[in-house]
């Protein structure tokens, strides 16, 4: 049986200490420096530390783990997921007191928006942000919004946002009349949208967009426009975004944006027979070179799925995919890429930040609080409504 280490063995970039959360990201959605005295990550009592305060915590705290975070903080995880399901997961518990979600910024902002006034919503590391959130501001896409009015077209248009995105970014769709959607509701989101209007406005990452219009519902590419918050007038005409159906912003994930056709070709010309399985957020030229696209939660069932002896590619966070052929060795599981591909922000929650956290509130301090004001999350909070009342 071929065995996965050497391929998942992927050697580190000039950027891995960026990727690997070692340095700050410059463009992190709240990228602040941590105001706590952490603990040494050389700590060799690192475990029991965490082990202890949770210990002290007992019921009074809930921790979140996301399928992108190190293995030593998902083992301290009461549940994991994809982020809605988090913040879900989180809702369902209103005995918790405290909401330690180990992700980024916008996942704990859903959580916080989900949850009672009462339950405190905590982020371990406040510069965990998402590249992809920090794309779309709620002053860029108000600008859009006057644009797309001045063409005509607002009034026909529905914005569909993707759960990785700002509170701001879920209000302002709850205020127009849109939803929200996640990588595994998108098409059903995008049929219910065009039963509402005629256009979808499509926040913030366009891959999903494109790939769920094009490759889900039969739209073509030509039916996509991409609206640039960083040119005048979103660098499309009146023209264009009167004949789209899909305006798409110019958002992307900086790790599922890193795949390309060459990784699908190099993968499929060294594994005979493997199948390629990758994310939605990827590119639409990968997408279509691939044999199967899903959410997380696909990934990780379709393996499960998978028969012994199956050899499979995948396209998503490195961290995930080694944990699931760690937990597959039936199977020839390996990395779609051959380099690093972290997500870096994610990666900023590690063991010192989490014992940091639990110690903290074990002694009554609350830490970085995530708290949506009051008026953002009541728009937010419709936008996700309309959402689960998807049929």
């Amino acid at each position: 049986m071929t065995t996965t280490t050497e391929p998942l063995d992927v050697q580190p970039t000039p950027l891995a200490l960026l990727l690997l959360g070692r340095e700050a990201d410059p463009r992190s959605e709240r990228g602040v420096d941590c105001p706590g005295d952490l603990p040494a990550a050389s700590d060799p009592d690192l475990v029991e530390r965490a082990r202890a305060a949770k210990a002290r915590l007992g019921e009074k705290v809930f921790i979140l783990g996301h399928h992108y975070q190190r293995d030593e903080v998902i083992e301290f995880a009461d549940v994991t997921g994809d982020s809605f399901k988090l913040a879900r997961d989180a809702a369902a518990r209103p005995e918790a007191e405290y909401i330690v979600f180990c992700g980024v910024h916008f996942m704990a902002e859903s959580a916080d928006i989900l949850t009672s006034d009462d339950q405190a919503v905590i982020l371990p590391d406040l510069a965990a942000g998402c590249s992809m959130a920090d794309m779309a501001t709620a002053e860029q896409v108000a600008e859009c919004w006057d644009v797309l009015t001045d063409a005509g077209v607002a009034d026909v248009t529905v914005p569909v946002s993707y759960m990785n995105s700002s509170a701001d970014i879920k209000a302002f769709t709850g205020r127009h009349g849109g939803t929200i959607c996640t990588s595994s509701n998108a098409k059903r989101a995008l049929e219910w949208a065009f039963e509402e209007g005629q256009k979808v406005l499509f926040l913030p990452d366009q891959h999903l967009g494109r790939n769920t219009a094009v490759r889900d519902m039969g739209f073509s590419l030509d039916d996509c426009v991409l609206y640039n918050p960083h040119k005048p007038g979103g660098g499309v005409t009146p023209e264009q975004l009167r004949a789209a159906k899909m305006i798409l912003w110019r958002g992307h994930c900086s790790v599922h944006g890193r795949f390309s056709l060459e990784s699908v070709e190099d993968v499929r010309a060294r594994i005979p027979g493997v199948n390629v399985l990758v994310h939605p957020e990827c590119k639409h030229e990968v997408v279509a070179a691939a044999d199967q696209v899903g959410s997380t939660e696909y990934i990780i069932k379709a393996l499960d799925a998978a028969p012994a002896g199956s050899a499979w590619a995948i396209g998503t966070e490195l961290n995930l995919v080694r944990r699931l052929a760690k937990a597959h060795p039936d199977k020839q599981i390996v990395f779609l890429d051959k380099t690093v591909c972290f997500c870096s922000t994610m990666n900023r929650i590690d063991l010192p930040h989490l014992v940091w956290t639990l110690e903290s509130l074990a002694d009554g301090k609350v830490i970085n609080r995530i708290q949506v004001d009051e008026e953002t999350e009541r728009f937010a909070k419709l936008a996700l409504e309309r959402m689960l009342a998807l049929p």
